[in-house]
């Protein structure tokens, strides 16, 4: 919720996704105060979900590029935007619709399946501790921690938190 947990953020990751990269176009889209949109850039870039790199014809100006970080957040934006495309868009339909760019097929959105290949339901799902759950979840959640397979990002924290010049001495 820290990353993308107001409104602004959310919009200013869609548009990033639009292809969206300077500042004056991010403020004329989305119709946001500068202050707001240069706090939410500034968060992006320390969060590691963009970079800032200088504009070569334009000095002291600068594009923000998503990083591999915010390119692994557009299946969620999907999955988010599918929703608000069932629920909630005019009956004309949505207003934007994405197409792969070699067949031109509409972006089919992935149904969630279990190991059976079955749709999954919320009520076939169930909750467990994770590797790094704190004493509370593993608690609630039924003890000890499932020792799930460790993903890139989830790997990279871990090697980060045990480097000697991260440890206090």
């Amino acid at each position: 919720m820290d990353v993308v947990g107001d409104r602004w953020s959310i919009l200013l990751l869609r548009e990033a996704y639009y292809g969206t990269r300077r500042f004056d176009e991010f403020q004329y889209y989305l119709g946001v105060a500068p202050n707001i949109l240069s706090a939410r850039l500034k968060k992006f870039v320390e969060l590691g979900m963009m970079t800032r790199l200088p504009l070569p014809e334009h000095s002291g100006r600068y594009e923000y590029v998503l990083t591999r970080k915010g390119r692994d957040f557009f299946p969620t934006y999907l999955a988010l935007k599918k929703w608000g495309d069932d629920w909630l868009a005019e009956p004309a339909g949505p207003q934007v619709v994405f197409r792969d760019r070699s067949s031109g097929r509409p972006i089919e959105y992935p149904i969630p399946l279990s190991a059976q290949g079955k749709p999954l339901q919320l009520e076939d799902i169930r909750i467990v501790p994770g590797s790094g759950a704190v004493p509370f979840n593993r608690k609630r959640f039924g003890g000890q921690p499932t020792r799930d397979a460790a993903a890139t990002p989830k790997q990279a924290r871990q090697n980060l938190r045990k480097s000697p010049s991260r440890t206090k001495k």
